[in-house]
This record gives structure tokens, sequence and C-alpha cells, in this order.
């Protein structure tokens, strides 16, 4: 613990006085300088090691991690270090993470919400997998067209259950990703599955739809992002983190590149923040774990 707050110190010295964080931080000047003053290789190779790593999980991200990413990534390999360290290094190597963009949706066609209710009032949180789910629909642009991408995630785990992809954002695009989602078996009876109000979300053939696999439909209030915050969060990452990278000739490289994030990133690797950084399988695998266990 003193050691990652001499590294603090030493990472901010340039911001602010020396005496003052010691003071702060509760450690002696004397100390610091001593730690400082150690043979240069401890330090120094303490340092070009963390760097390295600090490279090593930048890369691995797909360079989308900020400083509070790579330093619970380091934590989670065993890597005790200030965060402010961490970000140090970051801005030496100069690392800049990819920016998540405020998300507008441009898909939703409002529909007849009335005597729908809001099961949801934007409390993403749920204290199980399958009981509550949240879905949205967004674009990709293509040479050929646009690509249109329906989703359903899981509030608890906040992993992406199911998911489709066409050329058009008719009422079977949302239906094919509800449909991916009941088949992991996650889903519980009862289970709220909240949307916008997007026309093909407030639907009657939605509606029986949903109704036929005993889940309950649930619709913002307002008509604006707020009420749907979590699925339009994650279009923000996966357009920002990932497919702003890319020109997309055809609607299949678009495809694959969704899937690459999706199956091969977000759910079994990248580290949320909502989940004390941690990948959303894990956490999923470790309640489904719990609950066989009792």
């Amino acid at each position: 613990m003193t050691l990652a707050k001499y590294e603090l110190i030493d990472a901010e010295k340039a911001c602010h006085s020396i005496v003052k964080m010691c003071a702060w931080l509760g450690v002696s000047r004397s100390g610091y300088y001593e730690w400082r003053e150690r043979p240069a290789s401890a330090t120094a190779q303490r340092r070009t090691l963390l760097a390295a790593l600090v490279a090593e999980i930048f890369t691995d991200s797909h360079e989308t991690y900020g400083y509070r990413r790579v330093h619970a990534a380091l934590l989670r390999r065993g890597e005790h270090c200030s965060a402010e360290l961490v970000r140090a290094l970051m801005r030496t190597l100069g690392l800049i993470p990819a920016q998540v963009r405020a998300f507008r949706p441009t898909t939703t066609v409002q529909g007849d919400f009335r005597g729908i209710p809001d099961l949801v009032g934007r409390d993403f949180t749920a204290t199980r997998p399958g009981i509550k789910l949240v879905g949205d629909i967004t674009y990709i642009r293509t040479w050929e067209g646009f690509l249109y991408l329906a989703t359903v995630i899981d509030c608890h785990s906040k992993a992406v259950l199911g998911w489709a992809m066409a050329d058009h954002y008719r009422t079977d695009l949302i239906k094919g990703a509800i449909r991916m989602a009941v088949g992991t078996g996650l889903l519980q009876l009862g289970a709220v599955f909240h949307a916008d109000r997007g026309s093909n979300y407030t639907s009657d053939e939605f509606g029986r739809f949903l109704a036929g696999l005993g889940i309950r439909r649930s619709v913002g209030r307002t008509g604006v992002c707020y009420d749907n915050a979590m699925a339009e969060s994650f279009f923000s990452a996966i357009k920002n983190e990932w497919l702003h990278r890319f020109v997309f000739t055809t609607r299949a490289k678009a495809r694959r590149q969704v899937i690459r994030y999706i199956e091969g990133f977000y759910n079994h690797r990248r580290l949320h923040s909502a989940l004390g950084y941690r990948p959303p399988l894990e956490v999923l695998n470790e309640s489904l774990s719990t609950q066989t266990a009792t």
C-alpha cells in the first residue's frame, strides 16, 4: 500500500507539492525520498514491467481501455499499483483510448405505447440473470446499404444474450434477437423485456410474440434516450470502440465485425465498470454457479 502511495506521489509531482501529497496520504517525506533513491534497477525495472503490461492490455482491448480499466486489468493479473501511475504511464506511452460519444437513436419510429407499462423505470439492475432484459435497434453503414442490428441485453450480467442482423428493421428482426436470447435457456418465466417506443416494439404482433414466450413487455415513458440508456450505451460502445474503425463494402463484412466484437470481446473479455470491472460472462457464470450450489 505504501509503495502505491509513493508511486502516486511520483506520478503527480509535476502537478502537486510533494510535501502536501505526503501529508494527504499519511506518509513521510523521508520515506518517499528514500524510495526514490533506491537503486535505479528496482524502481526502473518495476516501471518498465508495468509499462509493458499496460501496453499489452491496451492493445488487447483494441485500444479502447482508459486508465481505470487498464488498472483493473492489472489488478486482475495480480499486479498492484496505483491508478494514477497507470495514467502517467499511458500518458508517457501516448496511449489514447477510443472515446465513446453519445448515441443518438435514428431507427425509432414512434408507435402507440398506450397500455404498455414501464416496468423498469430507468433501473437497469437485476438480482439474477434472465429476469430483466433491454433491447434496441441500430444501423451500420455499408456500401450495400444499412445493416440493422437488434440486441437483447441481460440487466444483471450486462451480457448480450441475443442479437440479430438484417437489411431491414421490421418486427422479424427483433423477434430473431429474442429467439436467440430464449435459446440460451437463461430467461425466467415472467421476465421483463424493456425497449423504447419504436413501432415494432409496441406493435400487437410483437406483444403477442412476447406473451407466447411468457415475457412481459415494457416501454419507456418519456420517449427520451435515458429510458433505455443501457441498450443505447452498448450501441455507443460497439460503434465507437470498434465499428467506426472500418469502412464496410458489404453487409457480410459488417456482420462479421459485429459478431467479433460481441462474442470475441464484449461478452467474454471487456471489463464493465458497472460490474466492478469484470466481463459480463464471468458475472453470468458466477451467478449461475451460485444458483446451482444453493
